[in-house]
């Protein structure tokens, strides 16, 4: 855990800064199982997973700080975990679908984050990976605010988010947005 936890004095504005609006985009992307079990790693306030969760059968969202979970607390349908990325505590094959949301360049180690992901996800699952593209001007600032702020934020281009998995063991296509690179990793059966 970080000095500062940054994300527990934003967590009861967070939404309100940053909202939600593409469900129908996750949707696509993850190809949600109805009897799946998705994991939202650093998934903070719950936003994300709860405008999903009808989707599957359970919905966990993991984050390290407790500030953001709190906020989460008032959702329905979420299990709320609190923990780092880099030590998920589940077993092996667990997730139908694991989904990362403007987290990846906030964890301490991104490969370790990656292994866990990939460790926790059942064969034929699929994880989504939604990180700021770097190339980006707009990305680029946004990476100079949190330094600015301290945040130790890591950004990572495309090839870097890509060589994290396996590539012998994973089908990995992407998108791309105004601002965001979308990236579907599915561990091969």
């Amino acid at each position: 855990m970080p000095i500062l936890d940054h994300f527990a004095l934003i967590a009861p504005f967070y939404e309100r800064l940053i909202p939600f609006r593409q469900v129908g985009r996750f949707e696509e992307c993850l190809d949600l199982p109805a009897n799946g079990r998705l994991l939202d790693v650093g998934g903070g306030t719950g936003r994300v997973a709860q405008a999903i969760r009808h989707f599957v059968s359970q919905t966990y969202v993991l984050d390290e700080s407790l500030g953001m979970l709190l906020q989460a607390k008032s959702k329905n349908g979420l299990s709320l975990v609190c923990s780092t990325s880099e030590q998920l505590p589940f077993g092996e094959k667990t997730f139908d679908r694991v989904l990362v949301v403007d987290a990846l360049h906030h964890v301490a180690n991104q490969r370790l984050t990656a292994l866990e992901i990939w460790r926790v996800l059942k064969p034929g699952g699929k994880a989504l990976i939604v990180e700021p593209d770097i190339r980006r001007f707009s990305a680029k600032l946004v990476a100079v605010f949190e330094r600015l702020l301290l945040m130790r934020s890591h950004f990572l281009s495309l090839d870097e988010i890509v060589a994290l998995f396996p590539p012998s063991q994973a089908a990995v296509t992407h998108q791309d947005d105004d601002f965001n690179l979308w990236i579907t990793v599915e561990k091969k059966v």
